[in-house]
C-alpha cells in the first residue's frame, strides 16, 4: 500500500512529529531568496520590515496590518509593490506556502498568538520583545521553537550592538572579577499613560482600522481615540506589560548573558499605586538567581528600578561622587569594580586606579542574522530558548507587581509559584473566545 504524501501544513501540524525537524525543513539554494511575511508593519513594525528586507537574500512576500492607513499598511504596500497585503494575519496563514519567515511586530497581547502557530506551520520567525505578554506564553515559545526546528529571534536589537557586546565581555573576561550584585535602572517618562482607567464610552472607529482583528486574543473593549492604538497601549494591561516589560529585555539582556542567568529562585515588588487597567507609575523588583562561574556568591541579586526620576540609590552602589548614572541601564558591581552600562552608549569601567583601555567589540546585524540563519548560515543569539528564559524572569517581575510586597518563591520546573496561587494564576491569562492559542 502506497503511503499518502503529507502536506508541510500537515507536518507541522504534528501529524508526524516524531519525525526529525531537519526531514522537512526547507534547503534554499545560494541565490535564493528568504520570503518574508510581515505581521505588524507600522511603528517599530516598519522598522523590522526595513530591516530584514534590507538584506539581498530576503524579499518581502506579504504586508499584513489591522490599518490600512498610509501610516501602516498603506505606506509597506506602497514601498513592497510586489507583496501581498492582509489585514488579518490568520488569512495570511492560509496561503502560508507562499512565504517562509514571519515578523511579528504586534503589541504584546499578539505575540504568542501569531508566533505559535506560524511555527506549527514551519515557519521561521523573528518576536518583538518582550517575547511574549505572559509566562506561560514564554514557556510556550520555546517549546514550539524546539518541537518544530525553526529558527527564531527576538527584537531585542541592541544585543547585537557594540555597546553591549563589549559589555559582556568585559565580563566574561573577569575584568570586574566576581560580580556581587546588579542594579538595572530605566527612569525616563511614561508618557503613554494618558489615563488613570478606562474611560467611558466610544469614540468612532477610524475607517480604515480594523478593530476587531487589533484587539485580537484580548477582551472586547469600545475603541477610544489616542488611548490605545497605535502607540499608548502599553499603558494598559490587557495588551501589554509596561515600563519593565518594554525596557527589562533590552537592558536586563546583557546581565543575563554575560553572567550567564537562568531562572530566578524569589522575586518580590513594590511599586506606585495601580489598578487592573493601567501599570504602575514606577516600581522596584528585587530578583534574586542562583550564582554562576561569574558570580561571587551562591546567589546573585539582581534589582530593576522604574519610574519617572527614579534609579538605585547612590549608597548603595559604592561610587565616587563625580561619577554620574545615565538615566537607564546597569551597574554590575564585581570583586575588582564596578561596570556601568548605559542603554546604548558603550560600557564604562569603574575601579581602582587607571581603568585598562576597552576594545570594543565588533556590532553585528541582529535582523540580517536571524534571515541568514534562516537559510543556513551562522545561528541567532537571542533564539526563544535564550530569549524565553529572559522573558520569563521579566514578566515574572509583572507579576510580582501585581502581588506587591509579597517574596514569591518560583519554581521554573513546574511553572508555578509555589507560595502564592494568586500570582500562579497571573501566570497565564484568558483568552477571547475564537483567539485562543493551541499549546504545544
Amino acid at each position: 500500500m502506497r503511503t499518502p504524501r503529507l502536506s508541510r501544513r500537515d507536518f507541522a501540524l504534528g501529524s508526524v512529529s516524531a519525525l526529525a525537524a531537519a526531514s522537512w525543513s526547507r534547503v534554499y539554494g545560494a541565490n535564493e531568496s528568504l520570503r518574508l511575511a510581515s505581521v505588524g508593519v507600522g511603528g517599530k513594525g516598519w522598522d523590522d520590515l526595513n530591516q530584514i528586507s534590507a538584506s539581498p537574500k530576503v524579499s518581502a512576500a506579504a504586508l499584513c496590518d489591522t490599518d490600512e492607513s498610509d501610516k501602516f499598511l498603506g505606506r509597506a504596500a506602497t514601498k513592497f509593490k510586489d507583496a501581498k497585503t492582509f489585514t488579518d494575519w490568520r488569512k495570511l496563514f492560509d496561503q502560508h506556502k507562499t512565504f517562509d519567515a514571519v515578523s511579528v511586530s504586534t503589541p504584546d497581547h499578539m505575540h504568542a498568538p501569531v508566533a505559535l502557530p506560524a511555527m506549527a506551520l514551519g515557519k521561521h520567525v523573528f518576536c518583538q520583545k518582550p517575547l511574549t505578554h505572559t509566562v506561560h506564553e514564554a514557556r510556550q515559545m520555546k517549546l514550539a521553537a524546539k518541537k518544530y526546528g525553526v529558527v527564531t529571534q527576538m527584537g531585542n536589537q541592541i544585543q547585537s550592538h557594540e555597546a553591549y557586546r563589549t559589555a559582556v565581555k568585559l565580563v566574561r573576561d573577569g575584568t570586574i572579577g566576581k560580580v556581587k550584585e546588579v542594579h538595572s535602572w530605566q527612569s525616563g517618562k511614561m508618557g503613554w499613560i494618558l489615563a488613570p482607567d478606562r474611560p467611558k464610552g466610544a469614540d468612532p472607529v477610524p475607517e480604515k482600522l480594523h478593530w476587531d482583528e487589533w484587539l485580537g486574543s484580548a477582551p472586547s473593549r469600545p475603541y477610544k481615540k489616542s488611548l490605545y492604538h497605535d502607540f499608548n497601549w502599553r499603558a494598559w494591561q490587557d495588551f501589554s506589560n509596561g515600563q519593565l516589560g518594554d525596557f527589562g529585555c533590552h537592558i536586563l539582556d546583557p546581565v543575563f548573558m554575560a553572567l550567564g542567568l537562568t531562572a530566578p529562585t524569589t522575586v518580590r515588588a513594590k511599586r506606585s499605586e495601580m489598578n487592573r487597567e493601567v501599570w504602575y507609575r514606577s516600581s522596584v523588583v528585587e530578583y534574586e538567581f542562583p550564582g554562576t562561574d561569574r558570580t561571587a556568591d551562591k546567589t546573585v541579586k539582581v534589582t530593576w528600578y522604574d519610574g519617572e526620576g527614579k534609579g538605585p540609590a547612590r549608597d548603595k552602589l559604592g561610587l565616587k561622587a563625580d561619577v554620574k548614572l545615565p538615566g537607564s541601564g546597569s551597574l554590575l558591581i564585581g570583586t575588582k569594580g564596578s561596570l556601568m552600562v548605559p542603554h546604548v552608549a558603550m560600557p564604562k569601567l569603574l575601579v581602582d586606579g587607571d581603568a585598562p583601555a576597552i576594545k570594543p567589540e565588533a556590532a553585528v546585524n541582529h535582523y540580517t542574522t536571524w534571515a541568514d540563519a534562516c537559510r543556513g548560515e551562522g545561528k541567532t543569539t537571542s533564539h526563544f530558548d535564550y530569549a524565553s528564559a529572559l522573558t520569563e524572569a521579566v514578566l515574572l517581575g509583572t507579576v510580582a507587581l501585581r502581588v506587591p510586597d509579597e517574596t514569591l518563591k518560583w519554581d521554573t520546573a513546574a511553572l508555578t509559584v509555589t507560595n502564592s496561587k494568586e500570582a500562579t494564576a497571573l501566570l497565564t491569562k484568558p483568552y477571547r473566545k475564537g483567539w485562543e492559542p493551541k499549546w504545544v
